[in-house]
């Protein structure tokens, strides 16, 4: 089998090729002898070739561990006997910042006999400007086949895949290059053969000087995110409403059908209570990645990080941490992962401190539970601002500003307070985002959230059903074996004005977020299993639970450190499971306590 290698630098479009290539039909692998993920899928035009996605690097030479790794594992795979082309991806608005990179790697793939080619990618910009490249002048100081293309239109993909099935391209002439010589060759190509006119800069200048300026800088940064945050929620209410009606009517079909018995009760309760309650809320994790990967693509990204770099500075971080910071709104995991690239280990150390504050997205179905019984459906300004959504853009922003208080609160203690560095970060060109690969990944996230989440939670309903409906049959539920255990450890919560149901679904968050919900689905769906299906929401309004105690609730899930899997992943990203543990107990204590305060300043308010 051959493996086509794929490479080039951030920013280049070399994911977006990917997706195109392998018809969006991947996944996340290990190459063959290597420790780092790359992605890997099929040939869209010939299943029997592999297509592997590297990491992006701006050359052979590191300049952090995280960049020494991809280039580690380049090398590994073109050391491999394996049969494989190496295709490079530059990006033809910016020729100059590739070309270096290109001829590097066209040197180490002719000293490990490697066939190799370009893929001029952006091509579509340059066309649409009415600029000028020679593609074919380019590939013949090159000496390596230059097929121009575009990742976000699919134009000029099939010639390269026609090549890729039915030959091989030649393996270039660059072996025994020094560096000077490949560095000068790099600069002269680049002036000859980039795109002539400033049309380009001045329209990314002009762009910069709104989304960059001072004040109108600010300005757009947080209108965009009020409406990132809004339309986690808001517009994400007509998907939600659609599956969880799916979910009432399946359920009270299969209640309809089945005899009454054990069998009955445990899938209305354990399944469709449970596991149901929390497919609701998938559409809110498919919304909030569709909005972060339209930002990343558009280039907005890392305009945001140099906005954030100032005010970061004043809690210990840099612009270098918005990034991670903004993949924890997303999840704590891959956040973690991003805060590799930092090269100070005691900036990494103090991101990782507030990556567990950020509201991810498991802590979402939380969150939209408790604002659905506590906030009004209503909205303004003709339906696209609603009160539901506005309450989570002030539970996001609560989480953030947590995060950044801890963050210069730590910065300011021992050794973990960061040294002065550099800020240097790379602006990629605006671009229009590509819906399909968009919404491709999204739907590969809610596949992801549901199967990682989805296993866990039916092992935890079945648990609590278990626990719930004996020793009587479901009868009474106050009387069972859950209800002694949730009394056992009810006085730690009941503080909060939390009786056991809730304390028992806490408990069981830490196996993962989304839990409290199955949990609490099931816990009410005993109670409720005579009555008609209701949603879960209004199960709980029904049940009493005060205006204090949700927001109680909001403040404990915003505070308190996410699932085992981010301890477990902190302590290996950080060498010390002291570290993880201490920031475990810590936000504990403090998310109840900071929870208790505010259930009795609201119940103040109230009386």
């Amino acid at each position: 089998m051959k493996n086509i290698l794929l490479v080039g630098a951030p920013n280049s479009g070399k994911s977006a090729l990917f997706n195109q290539l392998t018809g969006l039909s991947h996944k996340v692998a290990n190459y063959p002898g290597i420790t780092v993920d790359v992605g890997t899928g099929a040939l869209r035009a010939d299943a029997r070739l592999t297509v592997w996605d590297f990491p992006g690097t701006y050359s052979l030479t590191a300049v952090s561990g995280e960049e020494q790794v991809a280039i580690d594992t380049l090398r590994t795979a073109l050391k491999s006997e394996e049969q494989a082309v190496v295709a490079m991806v530059c990006d033809a608005t910016r020729l100059e910042k590739s070309a270096t990179y290109c001829l590097q790697v066209a040197r180490e793939c002719a000293q490990a006999q490697k066939p190799f080619l370009v893929l001029l990618n952006m091509m579509d910009v340059i066309e649409s400007d009415g600029l000028d490249m020679d593609v074919q002048g380019l590939s013949k100081a090159l000496g390596v086949p230059v097929f121009p293309v575009s990742a976000r239109t699919g134009k000029g993909l099939s010639e390269v895949e026609a090549v890729l099935v039915s030959s091989t391209p030649e393996i270039s002439t660059w072996g025994d290059t020094p560096d000077a010589l490949i560095s000068g060759t790099a600069t002269q190509i680049a002036e000859r053969f980039a795109p002539k006119g400033d049309l380009l800069v001045r329209r990314q200048a002009k762009l910069d000087n709104w989304l960059l300026g001072t004040l109108s800088g600010g300005v757009a940064f947080v209108m965009i995110m009020t409406l990132f945050f809004q339309a986690i929620f808001t517009w994400a209410a007509p998907l939600m409403d659609g599956v969880e009606s799916i979910v009432i009517a399946i359920g009270s079909w299969a209640s309809s059908v089945l005899p009454d018995g054990v069998l009955a009760d445990f899938v209305n309760d354990a399944i469709f209570g449970g596991l149901g309650a929390f497919l609701v809320f998938a559409p809110l994790v498919f919304i909030l990645t569709m909005i972060v990967g339209a930002l990343e693509d558009s280039g907005y990204l890392a305009r945001a990080a140099l906005i954030c770099h100032r005010p970061l500075s004043f809690f210990g971080l840099s612009g270098k941490s918005f990034v991670p910071l903004l993949s924890g709104v997303a999840c704590a995991i891959p956040a973690i992962y991003a805060a590799r690239t930092m090269s100070s280990r005691q900036e990494r150390l103090l991101t990782y401190v507030a990556i567990p504050l950020m509201p991810c997205s498991a802590r979402l179905p939380v969150y939209a539970l408790l604002i659905a019984i506590l906030i009004p459906d209503e909205t303004v300004l003709g339906g696209i601002i609603g009160w539901q959504g506005l309450a989570m853009s002030g539970i996001y922003f609560f989480g953030i500003m947590t995060a950044l208080i801890v963050a210069a609160v730590v910065s300011r203690m021992g050794d973990t307070a960061t040294s002065s560095q550099a800020f240097i970060l790379e602006l990629p060109a605006y671009r229009m985002p590509a819906l399909k690969p968009i919404v491709s990944k999204s739907l590969d996230r809610v596949v992801h959230f549901i199967r990682k989440a989805g296993s866990v939670i039916f092992a935890v309903t079945v648990v609590v059903w278990f626990l719930g409906y004996f020793p009587n049959g479901g009868e009474d539920l106050s009387s069972s074996w859950l209800a002694a255990l949730g009394r056992f450890i009810e006085p730690v919560f009941s503080p909060l004005g939390l009786d056991w149901r809730y304390g028992v679904a806490i408990i069981a968050s830490f196996l993962a977020r989304e839990v409290f919900v199955g949990t609490l689905g099931t816990i009410f769906g005993i109670e409720s299993a005579d009555e008609d299906p209701a949603s879960l929401a209004d199960q709980i309004a029904a049940s009493g639970l005060t205006a204090a105690s949700g927001v109680a609730l909001v403040v404990f899930f915003t505070i308190a450190l996410q699932c085992v899997s981010t301890v477990a992943l902190l302590a290996r990203e950080a060498k010390s499971a002291r570290f993880a543990v201490q920031l475990l107990l810590g936000y504990l204590v403090l998310a109840w306590l900071v929870a208790w305060l505010v259930y009795s300043l609201v119940s103040l308010l109230l009386l």
